[in-house]
């Protein structure tokens, strides 16, 4: 999407704001829009935004539109602040979920003071803060996420789901037939009345429509999950795009009246919804993770980059896994990361480097498996960057990929709870430089809320467990 705009608004260049807006408003007319969304997201990565009808939309390019700020603080609000969403017409788009008569588009849009300072708590900021470190270093950051999601037919799917767990298929095995005869549904194939099958059609389709290249789409390992792998870009487009995507999937499951989630973790007996992410660090058109002398080609650079993300790895997991579920999905067995490793070919490793190919030296890459598909994809492409580069500046010692055994408890291990993360994040000098004072301050006041108000809940385990034996 953002390639249909030469720059970002916010340069300095007259010419390219006035020719960015003209766009737009050729689109607008072109593609009968009458409304448009402006979206940002709160400090947890959800997608927010209002809608402008297409008579306001020439003086809302012009000066942006004030709203109630404290919808981007998450759980913890405080009072109402007068907020600045200045829209990105880079990011402009036709939603094709919507009617093609009386049309919606949608803008992201960057988030400033009244005064018009940057908001130091927006996503989009604090990421092209990140990558403005990586520019002075001559990098540019790209990234490529492979976006998981389950997909029912409605919501009670899932919750009478749960009671079936550990026996016979249940009754949504009627719209996903794959798999009916293993334990394994990687890239099943399956008949033409299999409706997930066509839901990743569709959001596809959707997502191509809207200037957003789809490299993979596949059924996944567990029974209902699906993914959605996106071709890579700059890390600021990324961020954009994987929130359109959740968007995506939602509207065209609901559109269906079925109910898709990226929740880490539904079910205790099937693998969880990741965000593998693969990243690469270019100088201009050369890819600075490739060197032809050094084993799996991988250069002394993307080395030392693997070095910071090891080091820092337990201290940003807070952002990368910032739910209580999101440790239901870091456990053994479901072939998540739970150990800061590299790579030992073990399943539970936090980082893969993909198998080169002759002749394809842009593709030399690191993958990062901890993230999952509910993240903040604006501050977890922030702290990835970040504690990269920390190794990258510092030079990091480069240690050699894990040998041993991946039970071994002598291995580094990432936080088994959202407490243990968030302890280790708001004590972290690295988070604190990649995402801000301010923003890691309410991220971690968020995060406590959430812990303690889970620490509180009674869960459906203790019920079965106690209630009848007490």
């Amino acid at each position: 999407m953002h390639n249909l705009i030469p720059q970002h608004p916010t340069d300095s260049s007259t010419d390219v704001n006035r020719a960015a807006k003209e766009f737009v408003l050729q689109s607008a007319r072109q593609r009968d829009v009458r409304f448009i969304r402006l979206w940002f997201t709160d400090i947890l990565g959800i997608l927010k935004g209002f809608a402008i009808t297409i008579d306001e939309l020439d003086h809302v390019l012009d000066s942006g539109a004030s709203f109630d700020g404290s919808t981007i603080n998450g759980l913890a609000r405080d009072g109402e602040t007068d907020t600045i969403a200045v829209p990105d017409p880079s990011s402009w788009q036709i939603l094709p979920w919507r009617p093609k008569e009386n049309a919606v588009a949608s803008m992201f849009c960057d988030l400033y003071t009244a005064g018009g300072e940057p908001l130091p708590t927006d996503g989009r900021h604090i990421l092209r803060r990140a990558m403005r470190r990586a520019q002075k270093l001559g990098f540019t950051f790209y990234v490529a996420p492979e976006l998981e999601f389950f997909y029912a037919p409605s919501i009670n799917h899932f919750y009478a789901d749960k009671g079936r767990e550990h026996s016979a298929p249940s009754e949504l095995n009627v719209i996903h037939r794959a798999g009916a005869t293993g334990t394994s549904f990687y890239f099943d194939q399956t008949s033409s009345d299999d409706e997930g099958a066509e839901i990743r059609r569709e959001v596809v389709l959707a997502l191509e429509a809207m200037g957003i290249p789809v490299k993979h789409s596949h059924h996944e390992v567990a029974q209902w999950q699906h993914e959605i792998d996106l071709r890579h870009t700059n890390a600021l487009t990324m961020a954009d795009s994987v929130s359109t995507y959740r968007v995506a999937v939602k509207e065209i499951a609901a559109a269906r009246n079925g109910y898709a989630t990226f929740m880490p973790q539904p079910f205790s007996d099937r693998n969880g919804s990741g965000m593998h992410t693969h990243i690469s660090l270019f100088r201009g058109n050369e890819n600075t993770f490739f060197d032809e002398n050094q084993e799996n080609r991988l250069s002394v650079v993307g080395q030392r980059f693997i070095a910071g993300l090891i080091r820092h790895a337990a201290e940003i997991t807070a952002v990368t896994n910032q739910w209580v579920n999101s440790y239901k999905r870091l456990v053994p067995g479901f072939e998540a990361p739970i150990f800061a490793t590299w790579p030992s070919g073990n399943i539970n490793d936090l980082i893969r480097i993909p198998t080169y190919r002759e002749g394809e030296e842009p593709n030399v890459r690191v993958e990062y498996r901890a993230p999952d598909a509910a993240c903040n994809p604006y501050l977890t492409f922030a702290v990835l960057l970040a504690a990269g580069l920390e190794g990258i500046e510092k030079q990091y010692p480069i240690t050699p990929p894990v040998e041993t055994d991946a039970t071994s408890e002598a291995l580094p291990t990432l936080p088994r709870t959202l407490q243990e993360a968030v302890a280790l994040a708001e004590n972290s000098p690295l988070v604190e430089r990649a995402i801000g004072k301010d923003a890691l301050n309410r991220f971690c006041r968020n995060k406590r809320l959430e812990w303690e108000t889970f620490n509180r809940s009674v869960t459906d385990y203790e019920m079965r467990r106690y209630l009848d034996v007490m």
